[in-house]
C-alpha cells in the first residue's frame, strides 16, 4: 500500500475547474469627498487658515505647501507642512530648532477655533450639485456617501454655533447635498490614505460589495484610498484643490491658464491612480455609465 500523499491525486469529475464569483451588478454607491468635490470650489476654507496659522508663526509658507498634504487629517496634514524641507529650514531659522510633535500638537489646537468659521463660510455647495444627486438617485438607484478629512468639531461648527456662520453640514443641507451618510476623519483609526472612512461608509449605507462602490475625491489622498478599499475611483480636476480656483475665478481666468492648471491635475489624479479623471462632479453620469458596463462583463477596479 502506497503511504498517504504520495502519488497523483485520481481525478474527480465535476472538479476540473474552479470558478471564480463576479460581481456584475450595476453601480450601488457613491462616495463624495466634500471640499473641492461638492463644496468650496478651490479649497481655499483650509488653505487660508494654514497660511494663517503658519504666517502667525512667523514661518510663511506657498499657496502650494499649504495645499500639497490636502485631503488627510487636519493634524496630518500639519506634520507634513512641517516635514517639508523648505518649511523645516524656514521654521530652524525663526526658532533655532526643527519643529516637533509638540509643535504639530499646539498648531492644530490652534487649527480648530480659528478656521472652523473660515472654512464654513467657504463651505458653499458647487453649483449643480444638488441637481446631479438627484438625477444619480432616480436615474442610476444609488446611495450617495461622503467623507472627509474634517473631524467633528470642524464639521459640526461647534466653536462658533451660536454665532452667525451655521455648522458646515446643516450649511450643505440647506443648499442641497445632502448624503445618505457623513463619515469624518476622527471617526476611524486612521485617515486617508487608508480605506476605513470608505468601509465606514459602506457598513452605514449598507452596501456592498466594494467593486459596486464609487469612490469622487479631488485629491491624491483620497484616491488612494479608494483604490485602499477596492473601490471605483474618479478623480475631479477643475473644481478641486489642484486648479485652486473659485466658481467666480473659473468664469474670469484666461482659458490658455485654465488649460495649463486642468493639465496639471488630471496628472497628478491620473498619477495617483485614478480609473477615471473628470472636469466636476457633473461629468459623472458618463463615468457611471461605462463602468456600469464594465462590471456587467465582470470587470473589476
Amino acid at each position: 500500500m502506497e503511504p498517504f500523499g504520495s502519488g497523483e491525486a485520481p481525478a474527480k469529475k465535476g472538479f476540473d475547474y474552479r470558478f471564480i464569483r463576479r460581481y456584475v451588478g450595476p453601480v450601488r454607491a457613491v462616495i463624495f469627498d466634500w471640499a473641492g468635490t461638492v463644496v468650496d470650489c478651490g479649497v481655499f476654507g483650509p488653505t487660508e487658515g494654514f497660511k494663517e496659522l503658519f504666517e502667525e508663526e512667523g514661518v510663511p509658507i506657498s499657496d502650494h505647501e499649504a495645499r500639497e498634504p490636502m485631503g488627510v487629517h487636519k493634524k496630518v496634514h500639519i506634520e507634513k507642512i512641517l516635514s517639508m524641507n523648505g518649511v523645516k529650514e524656514r521654521w530652524r531659522a525663526k526658532k533655532g530648532t526643527v519643529p516637533t510633535f509638540q509643535d504639530v500638537d499646539r498648531i492644530y489646537e490652534k487649527f480648530i477655533p480659528k478656521n472652523v468659521e473660515s472654512i464654513a463660510r467657504q463651505s458653499h455647495v458647487i453649483h449643480g450639485v444638488p441637481q446631479l444627486l438627484g438625477r444619480l438617485r432616480s436615474e442610476f438607484g444609488v446611495k450617495i456617501g461622503s467623507c472627509t478629512g474634517y473631524t467633528h468639531p470642524i464639521m459640526n461648527n461647534l466653536k462658533v454655533k451660536q454665532g452667525p456662520i451655521p455648522p458646515i453640514m446643516v450649511k450643505a443641507e440647506a443648499e442641497g447635498f445632502k448624503p445618505d451618510a457623513i463619515v469624518m476623519s476622527d471617526e476611524v483609526p486612521e485617515g486617508r490614505p487608508k480605506p476605513y472612512m470608505i468601509y465606514l461608509n459602506a457598513l452605514r449605507l449598507q452596501v456592498q460589495p466594494m467593486e459596486a462602490i464609487i469612490k469622487v475625491d479631488d485629491t491624491t489622498e483620497g484616491i488612494k484610498e479608494g483604490l485602499a478599499a477596492g473601490c471605483w475611483t474618479v478623480g475631479i480636476a477643475k473644481t478641486g484643490n489642484y486648479v485652486a480656483a473659485s466658481e467666480e475665478d473659473l468664469e474670469k481666468i484666461d482659458s490658455r491658464e485654465l488649460n495649463q492648471r486642468l493639465e496639471r491635475a488630471y496628472g497628478i489624479l491620473y498619477g495617483a491612480g485614478a480609473h477615471f479623471v473628470i472636469d466636476s462632479v457633473l461629468d459623472l453620469p458618463r463615468v457611471i455609465r461605462d463602468i456600469n458596463e464594465r462590471l456587467s462583463h465582470g470587470d473589476r477596479p
